[in-house]
């Protein structure tokens, strides 16, 4: 089932009503008050400061998983709360994930470097850029990564992506195109710290980034093969409006599209939120011994 993605940009009250979130405004004239099976909800995205929430409605969307996403003064997402337990044996699958080896770490990264640089690849492809130096990147990855082909092949795909004469630099406290893929990917984040939830995994525990400051750090690793997809949408919104350097309403609700965006895994077509739980459960297949390979997209 495809779960929703909400955005509030205004004043509103949101309170559980009957297995519903039930939505007012303050103007009731101009905006009458509506409701939205609870069920149905995935994430949440709360993107003003007069936006109130009952105890009752953040517990029941606790219990359905949803990912209540709250932005900072610059409307950027920046906070993220999710269900703490929502999978059903997640002790066990704590522990899995805590006693992995390093060596099986070091070759899930090795897989996720990989399923990156061809995602990255594929993407310059689409839009006619030559992928020859990035198909030579891609044999290059050992177990762990450790001459960091990832940056080498992140710096040259940056570099062409949004092609040569933009003088383009990937830099997260920039505005204009950086704004936009900040906002993405920050939903990207909260999709997959769900997803990871949900297959009894700890989303601060990764298999490769380990900054101490950084909570999500599993999030961190399984959404780089994902990320591609974000880039693209950010691509088609900074050709649409290649004067804009803000984030409007208009750009937001274009960058809220990424959990239903396609994706295919091994044959299958799906929304990113569905595959992603194959991703994640498939990770947590591979820390219990029962696979030795994450199922990641093919970028196309």
């Amino acid at each position: 089932m495809i779960k929703r993605t909400l955005y509030f940009g205004n004043p509103c009250y949101l309170k559980k009503k009957d297995l519903q979130m039930n939505i007012e405004f303050p103007d009731k004239e101009y905006k009458p008050p509506s409701t939205i099976a609870i069920e149905d909800i995935g994430i949440v995205v709360l993107d003003h400061s007069q936006i109130t929430l009952t105890h009752a409605l953040i517990s029941a969307l606790s219990d359905n998983n949803v990912a209540l996403v709250s932005c900072d003064t610059k409307h950027l997402p920046y906070g993220l709360m999710l269900p703490m337990f929502s999978h059903h044996a997640f002790t066990e699958k704590m522990y899995e994930q805590l006693e992995s080896s390093l060596p099986l770490k070091k070759n899930l990264w090795q897989q996720t470097v990989i399923a990156k640089i061809s995602n990255q690849a594929a993407m310059l492809q689409s839009i006619g850029k030559d992928d020859t130096k990035m198909q030579y990147y891609i044999k290059l990855v050992k177990s762990g990564d450790p001459q960091n082909v990832e940056g080498r092949a992140a710096a040259y795909y940056w570099e062409h992506l949004f092609g040569e004469k933009s003088n383009f630099i990937r830099n997260r406290d920039e505005d204009g195109i950086n704004a936009m893929l900040n906002y993405g990917y920050a939903i990207l984040l909260a999709v997959v710290a769900r997803a990871l939830v949900s297959s009894g995994l700890l989303p601060a525990v990764g298999i490769h980034h380990r900054n101490k400051y950084n909570p999500w750090c599993l999030a961190s690793d399984i959404m780089e093969p994902y990320r591609p997809y974000v880039d693209r949408i950010v691509l088609q919104v900074s050709e649409e409006f290649p004067e804009s350097d803000e984030l409007t309403p208009e750009i937001k609700r274009k960058l809220l599209q990424v959990p239903v965006v396609d994706i295919e895994i091994e044959g299958k077509k799906s929304p990113l939120m569905v595959g992603l739980s194959r991703t994640t459960a498939s990770l947590s297949a591979c820390f219990g011994g029962d696979a030795r390979r994450i199922l990641y997209p093919e970028f196309s």
